[in-house]
This record gives structure tokens, sequence and C-alpha cells, in this order.
């Protein structure tokens, strides 16, 4: 390979930053105070307040590399492409430049300093939307054809409709650019141009392919096509162009345009390296060859659990890096899920056990000198490891012998299905217990047993797992954890409802007033806002009592009853870094330029003085109702945590 994954980062950035851009850290891999979502899954998910029209601090071009952890992934992993974690590279327009500037700037950053071969790329655009009264993207293809005209490549327009029309279709000779319907090629946070409710932003896209010239698989339809699954085609970069809001009306232009670019840090990485898999760039293949020598397999022959251990310990290192350790709830139950599963593979091909926190290193070093937290918090990160796969491997014994309870209750009442067997349906209740889906579903939410495991243990005691009847089971499972975090995770920040904001601004004088009682060393360690209370956690050793508590609310309530103002001002983070006066967590997450949100009183007291994104309340007495801490509690080793309302 001619370029690494880490030069490939560095060399976007400086490109970016030398057209004028400011370059921003990444935002962890928790977002703070947004309740809405588990993860961070995309480089625009922390800009969203910044694309809905506040002015980031840092001015209106902005480029980072943001990292990612998409949970609904981890199912997905074990072909060349899919991983969880991933780095996405982006660029963002506030009312700035356009499409022109924009898909200027990608391709010469592919072409020019990535070294791609343009023969390679092929683009898609929007075909427009008729029952929206939405036009084509007509000067996207303009400008798509001039810069493939500048590198001599033939560029015809090729009209696509919907995914299955263009597997019906295919390419025909010549064509490079390709309309796609909105299904494809339109962007909003509604998921489709028809569920965009009023006062929703959107626009079309137009993506970016890379072809490996692999041969077509028609099972993913008759002829490829750039947005076929069957791997020939891999989407390396995505511009968003953000020019339309939905009115009573229809849509209408909006007057301040954005551009929204993620362009996959790996992916680009595998075109450059020209092979599809992306386990085989630099970033990921450190990995594979450590676990080949501790294997003693080939990565080739075991692709599959090759690519699950690479990927999963890779996720957990970065979420633990952020501080989220091994638990049975929210991130924490994916970081637990994730090294887990990578148990179980490394034991499928032979990785000695103990073996996975040396993985961690390897890949600690490789992303360290970027993510300096992962070199910061090594130790912690490969102690959490190592403690997650002793206690598994604890679990897996105890769930063996489990097992092998429900295995010895196959009667005489079994029967032969291709010469194994299975429990007969129709037998008594009692003898309904061999290795049914209630079982395997079982031996999965209390020994953390994965379906495959089951199987593969059935299959060495002649017997069949009810997958059809375990997917069933699992799926409801699925449906009520989706219904309770859609309730759990509703409102907060990210909707800036009036509710929250009061909140928001609340929780500040609320942590104001703990410093006051507790002291200094008091300070955030995570926030959840939603429309009916606010769940704050800090750093404290020790329970807080009532009467403390009690005198922090009267903190607050005062504020609110005298009134007075909101402020905020933006300066250089390394000015406010200096300021005593300033609190903050979290400092590596900020950009360059902060801003600081001070509460003063009407009589002139200054209240709280916080870094923040914000939003928030603009005169104290707004916050309006009386705060009340109903609940304080443990969250973990030397935090607490605390519920409060607004009444």
């Amino acid at each position: 390979m001619s370029i690494s994954g880490n030069e490939i980062r560095q060399k976007y950035i400086d490109f970016m930053v030398k057209n004028g851009h400011v370059a921003i850290p990444s935002a962890a891999l928790v977002p703070d105070n947004d309740p809405t979502t588990l993860f961070t899954s995309s480089g625009m998910q922390p800009l969203i307040p910044y694309l809905m029209g506040e002015e980031h601090p840092s001015g209106t071009r902005l480029v980072n590399s943001q990292k990612c952890f998409r949970a609904d992934d981890i199912d997905e992993v074990g072909d060349n492409r899919h991983t969880t974690f991933f780095e996405m590279l982006g660029n963002w327009s506030l009312g700035d430049y356009f499409k022109q500037e924009q898909l200027t700037f990608f391709y010469t950053f592919l072409v020019d300093e990535v070294g791609l071969d343009p023969e390679k790329i092929y683009v898609t655009v929007f075909q427009g939307d008729e029952a929206n009264n939405v036009p084509r993207d007509t000067e996207a293809v303009e400008i798509w054809q001039r810069l493939f005209a500048k590198s001599g490549v033939s560029s015809d327009v090729g009209e696509m409709g919907s995914e299955e029309a263009a597997g019906r279709r295919g390419m025909h000779q010549n064509e490079r650019i390709f309309y796609y319907d909105a299904a494809k090629n339109w962007w909003t946070r509604a998921g489709k141009i028809e569920k965009m409710p009023v006062g929703e932003i959107g626009g079309p896209d137009s993506e970016v392919f890379y072809d490996f010239a692999t041969a077509h698989d028609q099972k993913w339809g008759e002829h490829c096509h750039p947005n076929c699954d069957c791997g020939r085609f891999l989407e390396i970069g995505n511009s968003v162009f953000m020019q339309y809001i939905k009115t009573e009306a229809g849509f209408e232009k909006l007057p301040k345009r954005n551009v929204d670019f993620g362009g996959g840090l790996e992916r680009i990485a595998a075109a450059a390296n020209r092979d599809g898999d992306v386990f085989k760039i630099d970033l990921l293949d450190c990995v594979v060859a450590q676990i080949e020598q501790l294997s003693a397999k080939k990565y080739e022959e075991n692709l599959e659990a090759f690519r699950i251990i690479t990927d999963h310990i890779r996720g957990a290192v970065f979420m633990i890096g952020d501080g989220v350790l091994p638990g049975n709830t929210e991130q924490s139950y994916f970081v637990r899920r994730l090294l887990r599963r990578a148990v179980r593979y490394a034991d499928i091909i032979g990785i000695p056990a103990g073996e996975l926190k040396n993985l961690a290193e390897s890949i600690i070093t490789m992303y360290g000198d970027h993510y300096v937290n992962l070199e910061t918090n090594k130790k912690q990160i490969k102690h959490a490891i190592e403690l997650e796969e002793e206690q598994f491997r604890k679990t897996l014994e105890n769930g063996l012998k489990q097992f092998n309870k429900i295995s010895l209750q196959v009667h005489l009442t079994s029967k032969e299905v291709d010469g194994k067997k299975v429990i007969d349906t129709s037998a008594p209740p009692v003898q309904k217990q061999a290795i049914s889906a209630q079982n395997a579903f079982y031996l999965f939410t209390t020994y953390g047993f994965p379906i495959e495991l089951t199987s593969e243990i059935a299959a060495e005691k002649g017997l069949i797992v009810d997958r059809k009847g375990f997917e069933k089971l699992m799926e409801v499972h699925r449906e009520k954890s989706r219904a309770g975090a859609e309730h759990k995770f509703k409102g907060g920040l990210a909707d800036s409802s009036e509710k929250v904001v009061r909140l928001h601004s609340a929780n500040h004088l609320m942590l104001a007033g703990l410093q006051k009682e507790l002291g200094g060393h008091v300070h955030q360690a995570g926030s959840n806002i939603t429309g009916e209370r606010l769940r704050y956690d800090f750093t404290h050793p020790e329970k807080v009592e009532r009467d403390v508590l009690d005198r922090v609310e009267e903190y607050v309530n005062n504020a609110i009853k005298e009134g007075g103002l909101v402020t905020m001002e933006i300066v250089p983070k390394t000015v406010a870094e200096k300021d005593p006066t300033v609190e903050a967590s979290f400092w590596d997450r900020y950009p360059d330029d902060v801003k600081i949100y001070t509460m003063t009183t009407y009589s002139g007291t200054v209240v709280s003085r916080e870094l923040c994104g914000g939003p928030h309340v603009e005169k104290l007495e707004d916050i309006a109702g009386t705060f009340k801490i109903i609940k304080e509690e443990s969250s973990s080793a030397g935090v607490r945590r605390v519920k409060a309302v607004l009444e």
C-alpha cells in the first residue's frame, strides 16, 4: 500500500485547512447532552445545531475526522466492508461555499492527494421528485462532467431510477454519472423525503463510488451498477447539499445553504490499496497479522472469525478509551457484546486465553498518535478487556453446565430430522425443554451464549436448535428494547424544546451549587436530559446527604427567583483553559474557539460560568418552576448520579 490510513487522515485535514477550513476535534463516541441516541454514528451528528442555523465558534468552514460507532452493524461484520467502529472524514460549509467548491474539493483530494485512478471513480446524483415538485440536480451533473473532462475521462449520464430498476437496466458503456431516486440520493433526518415534517431541512446528495472491477454476483440483481451490493463498487464519500425546507406549501429553498460531507477513512484507504477488503488496510491489518501469529491460522481461510475479532477489539478499545466500560445497560452493553463475541471467535480459531488485551495494544499503537486518549488510558483499556474476558470465561463454564442440563431433557419423544435429534413439538410440555427456542433464548439472555455457540454445541451432541423460533423471540426482544429506548431517549437537546432548554440551564446552576457545597473536585461525568427530567453524573467519592442536596436545590431556586441574564462569549480554548472562573469537563472535545455561558443575577452575582455548546434560556427567571432533586445514587466508582425535575 502506497499510503497509510493515518496519512490519508492527515492529508485530508491539511488539504481542507489549506482551502480555508478550521480543523475541529472529534466528538466522543457517546454524545454529550443528547439522549436521543446511544452513539455518535456519523460525522454530522455533533454538528446538527450548526447545520440548523446556530453559529459555530470556529466559523463557516470546518473539517475533522470523527470517530463513529454503529451498533446496528454488529451482525453485519464478517464481510469485507462492514465495521462497527469507523472514522468519517468530514467537511462542512455553513452558509459559505456550495456544490461547485465541494465536489471539486473531494474529487481533487481523491485524485491528487490520495492518488486514485479517475477511471475507477463513479458518482450518483438526485434524479428529482415529481410528487414533491423538487427538480433533478442537473447542476451537480454539469460539475462532475467538467471534473472528469479535465482528467480525460468519459462521463455519460445514466438514468437508474430505483435500486431495483438499476439492477434490471445495468450500466451502459461510458456511463459514469447516474441519476437515482430520492431513496438513494436525498438526505433528511426523517429518512425519506415523503416523511419530512413541516420545518425539516434536507436536500439532494451526490455519492462517490470506487470500482474494484470484481465479478458481479447475480444474487444482488441481474446487472451491476454503482449502488449494487455485490461488492464491485464501494461508496467512499457523500456530499449532502442542504438547500430545502419543508413548508405547508411544499419545498422551498433555504436562504442559507449548507454542505455536509462525509467520507469513510477505511473505505478510501481500501480504494488506495486497490483492494475492496477494508481489513487489509494498515489500520486493521496490524491486528489481522497478530491474530495469524497467535492462532497459527491464515486470514484467507478464516475470514469471518478474523474480521469479527479485529473489528470488535477495535470498537471496544475506542469505547473504553472514551470511558465506557463493559456492562449490562445502554452503551456498556455493546462493549460487553463486542468483547464476548470476540472471545468466542478467538476460541474457535485457537487464540490462547488472555490474548485479547494484547490485540488491543496493537490498536492503541496504530491510533495513539492521533487519538491521544488511547495512549493515556492504555492501562485501563487493557485491564478492562482482561477482566471482561476472565468474567465471560466463567460465565461460559456455568452456561455449559446449564446447557448440559437442558440437553439431558431430550427424551425418547425426540424424533430424527436429517439424521439428528430434534424436539417433538407434539410431546408433553415437560418434554419440550430440549434445545427449544425458549431454551436457546434463555442461554443467550442469562449466560450470554450467542445462538451460533448454542448451535455448535448442539451439533456436537447430535441435536438441532430451533433457530427460527429463537429469531422470533429475539425480534420481540428487539422491539421491546427499541420501544423502551424510544421512550427513554425521547426529547433532549437535539430537539431544543423549551422544557429541555430550561432543564439544561438549571443543570448549570445545579453543578455550581454542587461545587459550592462539596468542593472544586466536582465536575460533569455525563448528562442525559429529556423534557421530563435531567439526569446528571458528577465526580464525587461518596454519597451526598439529603441536607446537602437541599442546599443545592436552594441555590438553584434562589437564582431562578431573583432572575438575571445569561450571556455568551466566544474565546480561544487556550484562554478559557487558563481562566480559573470557567468550569468545564472534556476539554479535548472542544474546538479551538469555545463558548462560555455566564449566569449573573440582577444583583450582580455570578451564579454559573461554564463552557457549553448550548442552548440556554436568555434570562434566569425563564427557567421557571421549582427545581427539585428527586434522587441521588452511585453511578460508578467515584461518580455519583442525581435526577432532578422542574415543577
